[in-house]
């Protein structure tokens, strides 16, 4: 579940106080209790951004929990310590304060803006939120009800169906192969007692990640970081075990009355860490990158009509990793997209890829880079991930350079080893014609 409240309307002129360029200036910071955060200073507007995470997300929920770590999320603005969801909500507007909570399969995040003068009773708020949570029946009653439409709406939305039934092939009882926000069944039976657990499962210190952006010093942010995470436990609840992408080649059709049939498509992928990771993300540009300009779009959608859209991509997670990519097709001509996609796939292994094509990517995602960094809450966002990934306070400024060192013996090297025409499966959600499955 994705909750956002931004209470003023000024974030939006704050959010961009940084310049637009990738020569960024990174403190680590370490707090006298021990927590690491990494600091960009931009004291030209009094105004900070502070991004958290602990990993793990939705990933750590109980067995025969499902959906509990989510719901949690849901409620976490809904009232805390003596504050009821209102006061809460008049606190924190009243403070001009924003927070936003998300989980994701690998992650839970934390995103909060305030202003510098009202720094400290923000982050009471925000410890409030994040250790006394009020979870009052009421609350929990509501939220349910929202989440219980969400999946009632997914089970007749075939883009989802054709993600989750893809997600229970390739993962099967790991937590990737079912929804995160649970089912009917699991969701009803959620108590409070299942959220306060939640809690603790995810945010604790030994999964911790932080980034401060804006008008802050090192010691003061040490400060704030010793406060809001006074009481915060040394460890939550165990990582997953890695699932290893498993899936046979093949065609697996989900009957569905509709008059476009909806494909995702996976083979085997490449962890982040992965020494070739550079040679794939340009590989996977080439092939099915965002925009018109890679060969998938070109051959299923410019030269043949068959999609409004196509992407292909790297898609790394904490236990598993895959290339993934996805298009919907009309259901008379789904079974040749398909076949265009395999071709293509086949192509680039073996053909590779043209000078052309290396340098016009090389170009485009050097020159995009610096506009990512527009804003203070977006390089908070930027430096959570690179901790996450154990990227280096040096990538931010060094990202570039290792594109362009790729060489084409690399690039060759990493389309023969990785990329698989033989081992892509299919999952098609509709009333394709002419296409037989493989697969149940």
């Amino acid at each position: 579940m994705m909750i956002r409240t931004f209470a003023a309307a000024c974030f939006a002129a704050l959010s961009s106080a940084l310049p637009l360029h990738a020569e960024v200036d990174i403190q680590e910071v370490t707090t006298p209790g021990g927590i690491t955060a990494w600091l960009v200073e931009e004291p030209s507007i009094p105004f900070v951004a502070l991004e958290i995470r602990f990993k793990g997300g939705t990933s750590l929920d109980a067995p025969g929990k499902r959906g509990a770590i989510n719901l949690m999320t849901g409620l976490l603005e809904e009232g805390a310590g003596d504050l009821d969801s209102r006061a809460f909500a008049a606190a924190r507007d009243g403070l001009a304060a924003g927070f936003g909570y998300d989980s994701y399969d690998d992650s839970f995040s934390v995103s909060a803006e305030f202003l510098t003068e009202t720094a400290d009773e923000a982050l009471e708020l925000l410890r409030l939120s994040l250790r006394e949570p009020r979870f009052e029946q009421a609350d929990i009653d509501r939220v349910k009800a929202q989440v219980q439409s969400g999946i009632d709406s997914d089970k007749t939305d075939p883009d989802t169906i054709a993600q989750d039934t893809f997600a229970e092939l390739a993962f099967g009882d790991h937590p990737y192969g079912s929804a995160p926000s649970g089912t009917t069944e699991s969701l009803a039976a959620l108590t409070r007692d299942d959220l306060l657990e939640a809690v603790d499962r995810v945010m604790a210190r030994d999964r911790l990640y932080v980034a401060a952006v804006g008008d802050v010093d090192a010691e003061t942010l040490s400060i704030w970081l010793d406060r809001l995470f006074a009481d915060l436990p040394e460890t939550g609840a165990p990582m997953p075990e890695a699932v290893p992408y498993a899936v046979e080649s093949g065609v697996t059709v989900v009957p569905f009355d509709t008059p476009q049939s909806v494909v995702v498509f996976a083979q085997n992928g490449i962890p982040r860490d992965d020494e070739r990771f550079f040679e794939a993300y340009l590989a996977m540009q080439v092939l099915g990158g965002g925009g018109f300009n890679n060969r998938l779009m070109e051959e299923v959608r410019v030269k043949r009509g068959l999609t409004y859209g196509i992407g292909a991509y790297l898609s790394p997670r904490d236990y598993s990793e895959t290339i993934s990519g996805g298009f919907s097709s009309d259901n008379g001509k789904v079974a040749e997209a398909i076949a265009i996609v395999q071709e293509e796939w086949r192509r680039m292994r073996e053909e590779g890829l043209s000078d052309e094509e290396v340098q016009r990517v090389k170009t485009y995602l050097t020159g995009a880079y610096p506009l990512r960094f527009d804003g203070n809450a977006r390089i908070a966002r930027i430096l959570v991930g690179m901790q996450m990934e154990d990227l280096g306070l040096d990538y931010v400024n060094t990202r570039n350079a290792r594109i362009d060192a790729v060489t084409d013996e690399e690039l060759t090297a990493f389309i023969d080893d990785v990329l698989d025409p033989d081992g892509l499966h299919f999952v098609v959600v509709g009333q394709p014609e002419g296409l037989e499955a493989t697969a149940n």
